[in-house]
């Protein structure tokens, strides 16, 4: 009967809820992955108790946080200390009144709205910090922490591990006769191209102005190259459409590997791409080249 006055009052209140009839259902609806995360739980309960789930949902550190209302008829001091102490966040005692059940679950969905607050700008913070602003790519410290890890685990696998240096062609040109905004879609463009020719696996990054680092893994460089061909190919065979017009946009690359039978560090590597894409400037630009 409770637990069914429980309900009513629950939806009447605008909330959507799970009805268990024990502790074993209530503790295995509360480990799915989108589980509730405000739970009111009685005391007493056939096969696992009020009191357990608290103590088992704390020392699990589940995450999102659960916020626990423990309903029972227990009302000594010692008993809602030990209810709190097990992890419960508030206690309520039966029979209860309803205003004071009200205030008290109003007061927990604020808690857990909070949460879902906190969090959402907690994911927004993390996505800035790692990404560059304008392109949405991972940003230059983010993409080199990527390709650090990617050489250790190389070193342990004994794989090969290639980068790609890209640069725009002629990107000052465009951002001199037709202003930044104009170069910002280029460069969104330019990125967005870049990432839908990548594997899944693959990483790629904004290194600074208008040059991108590509990461990829268990990749040889003859392969490398080929990636790197594929990507020019997509640039020189259609132009980029902005405010101001098509613009024939063309990019230069460098390739360089750091095969599974040899240390490299990540500076030798990228400097090596470096010069590899230099190279393909030097030589007229809108080409590949490869570190010897």
């Amino acid at each position: 009967m409770t637990r069914l006055l429980v309900k009513s009052h629950l939806i009447q209140w605008g909330h959507e809820v799970i009805l268990c009839s024990d502790g074993a259902m209530a503790w295995e609806h509360l480990q799915q992955e989108d589980s509730p995360k405000l739970a009111i739980l009685d005391w007493m309960m056939p096969q696992k108790d009020g009191l357990q789930i608290c103590t088992d949902l704390r020392n699990c550190r589940k995450e999102p946080y659960v916020y626990i209302i423990l309903l029972t008829s227990k009302s000594g001091k010692d008993d809602v200390v030990k209810g709190l102490e097990a992890g419960a966040d508030d206690y309520i005692i039966k029979p209860f009144d309803y205003n004071e059940f009200r205030t008290r679950v109003r007061a927990g969905a604020r808690i857990v709205q909070l949460q879902d607050d906190l969090m959402a700008a907690l994911k927004v913070s993390e996505f800035q910090a790692a990404h560059d602003a304008l392109t949405r790519l991972l940003n230059r410290s983010a993409v080199l922490n990527i390709l650090e890890k990617e050489l250790m685990r190389s070193k342990r696998e004994g794989a090969a591990v290639s980068v790609v240096m890209v640069d725009i062609d002629n990107f000052k040109r465009i951002n001199d006769q037709h202003g930044h905004t104009t170069g910002d879609a280029v460069l969104r463009e330019v990125a967005k191209r870049l990432t839908a020719s990548m594997r899944p696996y693959d990483s790629c990054g904004r290194y600074g102005g208008e040059e991108f680092l590509i990461v990829i893994p268990g990749c040889k460089q003859d392969v490398a190259r080929n990636v790197a061909e594929r990507l020019r190919d997509t640039f020189a065979k259609k132009p980029i459409d902005t405010s101001e017009g098509l613009f024939g946009v063309t990019i230069s690359l460098g390739v360089s590997t750091a095969t599974e039978d040899e240390v490299v560090n990540m500076d030798s590597l990228i400097r090596s791409a470096d010069e590899a894409l230099y190279l393909a400037k030097k030589l007229g630009r809108n080409r590949v080249e490869s570190s010897s």
